[in-house]
């Protein structure tokens, strides 16, 4: 520690009287105790700001401003405990929202294909859509969902398959608690089954009503609204995790392996027992690794053979509908392999953003051998073409739908939809309100825990993305005939192949 007399300037001075310096002395002495009394307060919380040498920060007396950004506070689940005790849903989280960043809208558009919001929307363009209308969605659905004031309601009709239903509502409370308060009333109808239920053939004319029905996939020849399906939440029964961590880890998986490392056939692995298609795919046992999975089996191993992030091991991964479309085409994709696309028939939300010879590569369904060896063949011939495709496909699952996307998409459907709404919508008489503490808390297992792991704690900081406006018909027309012609050329090339083939024998 410096002297007491270290601290005084006596350059260029001369000794003075004893009784002057004895003062001086008092003087210093008596302000630099003071300096230490005020730093002893300031240090204890007592003083918040110091003023020194015309400097000003909060609990500091240097310069340096703390530009660490405030930890958001967190909403935990609130479980009611006791026996015969029913959990109710809390009033503590937050009923408006409010974001940290609200100029995000500005400058960050969404992805392309929240596009085909509008197109999912347009037959209810002109008309709107009545409680008539909804009604009729009726024998077809689930349930019945409404938000009204930022609750979420529920009036369930049937059991769903497993529970597609459970976490389908649980996805939309998790939407509710990243924007709270900013989704409009809405009552909707919503099916969990596979197969689309609105055939559009039964409403065509001028004066048709179709009753609208939210789903997960649908095709040509449908009408149901398409909205993203309970897996991206977790899948329980089959131990798939929620789809913001699962995608980390496949992420990972990714690495560990560089393509060109990988085994240069074609993998796939799933359930051949749901649709023909699958079965008759089994019969491909030339440039492809096949592996049927049985989940009975999985289950009692524990799901040890199942690990998704590990699947990442192949330069090429097949992609094939089951009865409608599959949860399998975002995990396969996510993989940096070139996903090998059997034609399909069922599209959910994000696919029809894809591209052929873009993100994956068209595969003929009537002649699923011949065309996937074709694939393979070309694929190690043109390692960085392949490579490339796989690459795009992986950039774009894992940027364009991770979950803030997934929630944002949700978000627009449902906003677009409730502008169509012709009356405002009341809560029946049989519904009950729903809430993450009435779901989460009385669950059980794996159940509980896939519930946990996504349940979202707090308000997001940022608003939605700003929804594209819809396709311009010639823009629309140019886009999937551009798909069109990229599939066409791939069927070219192989036509080709087996030509120049059959010539050599």
């Amino acid at each position: 520690m410096k002297h007491l007399f270290d601290f005084l300037d006596v350059t260029g001075t001369s000794w003075r009287p004893l009784k002057k310096r004895t003062v001086t002395i008092t003087l210093i002495f008596l302000l630099l105790l003071l300096i230490f009394l005020v730093a002893a307060l300031v240090s204890a919380g007592w003083i918040d700001v110091f003023m020194f040498s015309g400097a000003y920060s909060k609990k500091s007396i240097t310069t340096t401003t703390n530009t660490s950004t405030p930890k958001r506070p967190e909403f935990p689940l609130q479980c009611t405990e006791g026996i015969n005790v029913t959990q109710g849903c809390p009033r503590t989280y937050p009923t408006t929202h409010d974001p940290a960043n609200p100029s995000r809208p500005s400058n960050l558009t969404c992805p392309s294909y929240f596009r085909w919001i509008h197109e999912d929307l347009r037959p209810w363009k002109e008309t709107g859509i009545t409680r008539d209308m909804i009604e009729r969605a009726r024998m077809t659905a689930d349930f019945r969902l409404l938000i009204v004031d930022g609750k979420a309601y529920i009036e369930k009709y049937r059991q769903s398959f497993q529970t597609r239903d459970m976490f389908t509502l649980w996805g939309i409370l998790q939407l509710l608690r990243v924007y709270p308060g900013r989704l409009p009333d809405v009552e909707l109808m919503f099916n969990c089954g596979d197969m689309p239920v609105i055939p559009s053939k039964d409403f065509r004319g001028p004066n048709a009503s179709p009753p609208p029905s939210f789903h997960y996939c649908a095709d040509e020849g449908s009408l149901d609204i398409v909205f993203p399906d309970w897996s991206f939440w977790g899948w329980a029964e089959i131990n798939i995790k929620p789809w913001r961590s699962l995608l980390q880890g496949i992420k990972e998986g990714n690495k560990r392996t560089k393509w060109e490392d990988r085994v240069p056939y074609a993998y796939w692995k799933g359930n051949p027992n749901v649709a023909s298609t699958r079965q008759d795919l089994l019969k491909c046992n030339v440039s492809t690794r096949l592996y049927v999975q049985n989940w009975m089996q999985e289950s009692k191993q524990g799901f040890k053979d199942s690990n998704l992030e590990n699947q990442c091991k192949h330069r090429y991964k097949i992609y094939i509908e089951g009865r409608a479309w599959s949860v399998s085409e975002k995990y396969i994709m996510a993989c940096d392999s070139m996903t090998l696309y059997v034609r399909s028939r069922y599209y959910e939300f994000f696919t029809r953003g894809m591209e052929p010879l873009r993100h994956f590569w068209p595969i003929r369904d009537n002649s699923k051998c011949t065309s996937l060896k074709f694939a393979v063949e070309w694929g190690n011939n043109h390692k960085d073409k392949a490579k490339a495709i796989g690459e795009a496909a992986s950039n774009f699952i894992q940027e364009d739908l991770k979950m803030d996307y997934v929630y944002d998409y949700m978000f627009h459907v449902l906003n677009e939809y409730a502008k169509l709404l012709k009356f405002k919508p009341t809560i029946p008489l049989n519904a009950v309100e729903l809430c993450s503490e009435k779901m989460a808390c009385p669950a059980t297992g794996t159940w509980k825990k896939f519930m946990v792991e996504s349940m979202v704690k707090s308000p997001s900081d940022e608003l939605p993305c700003t929804l594209p406006p819809p396709y311009d018909p010639l823009a629309l027309r140019d886009f999937l005939e551009r798909k069109a012609n990229s599939t066409r050329q791939v069927e070219a090339w192989e036509n080709e192949y087996w030509q120049s083939i059959g010539k050599k024998q």
